[in-house]
């Protein structure tokens, strides 16, 4: 494929597992999440939805508390708004997603199950496409990817596309990814991308994927960041040469 890392795509069974293993040395937070919420579908879904603009670890907190009070839909669904708010107090927009999980808990609960399909997840308040995908792949084992940040930034940064919006990294991984790897590819990226691709300062010293990644983006963020520094150098200087000889 044109202007893409084809030798990376064809080393993803052996990245992937770099990844994974380097992650859970580093007691990545997606892995202890999983842990926590792969027994049940509808687990899965409330981390899903709660994990936006959240860190995992607030979001784990929340889950746990969550299910101590209410497993299921049904008694989600009859907590009052105040008391789930407590609950979920500590995720982002908690008061908006107490009310988005109160209004799904009571859709699915009307259904008898949490769909399993696409059209079924977005029809539920709260639940766009990254969610959807997610909980298709966790909880009902589907070949799909939620694109979020961590595996758009880094399936850029990798080379394996060349996208500017998460919809596009979806339909490109869709296309290029053999579906044995589409399903587990979300949490093993996620995980990296917490531990060692960060979106700020990756740590590529000590990444294992090193020799196949092509660090798009990263030479040229160099470049300007190296530029920007050397400018403040010489306009620091400026100002030091004028504090020692002020123009009166």
């Amino acid at each position: 494929m044109r202007n893409v890392n084809t030798a990376a795509i064809g080393k993803l069974g052996w990245i992937i597992r770099r990844m994974q293993s380097e992650a859970k040395r580093r007691d990545a937070a997606v892995y202890r999440a999983e842990n926590a919420t792969k027994e049940s579908p509808f687990h899965i879904l409330v981390f899903t939805m709660l994990s936006a603009r959240t860190r995992d670890e607030a979001t784990l907190n929340a889950v746990e508390r969550l299910i101590k009070k209410a497993k299921t839909p049904s008694e989600v669904m009859a907590l009052s708004p105040k008391k789930l708010e407590r609950l979920l107090y500590g995720v982002g927009f908690y008061r908006t997603k107490a009310k988005h999980l109160s209004k799904a808990s009571r859709i699915i609960v009307g259904a008898g199950h949490v769909p399993d399909t696409l059209e079924g997840l977005l029809a539920l308040p709260g639940v766009g496409r990254k969610t959807a995908n997610i909980v298709l792949a966790r909880a009902f084992g589907k070949s799909v990817v939620g694109v979020d940040v961590h595996v758009h930034r880094i399936s850029n940064r990798l080379g394996i596309v060349r996208t500017k919006k998460p919809e596009e990294t979806e339909r490109s991984l869709t296309r290029s990814i053999p579906p044995r790897y589409l399903r587990t590819l979300n949490r093993d990226f996620v995980a990296f991308g917490q531990t060692v691709c960060l979106p700020r300062k990756p740590h590529c010293p000590i990444c294992p994927i090193k020799g196949f990644c092509w660090r798009v983006g990263l030479k040229t963020a160099k470049r300007k960041t190296e530029g920007k520094t050397k400018d403040a150098v010489i306009s620091c200087r400026l100002r030091s040469k004028m504090t020692r000889n002020p123009p009166w």
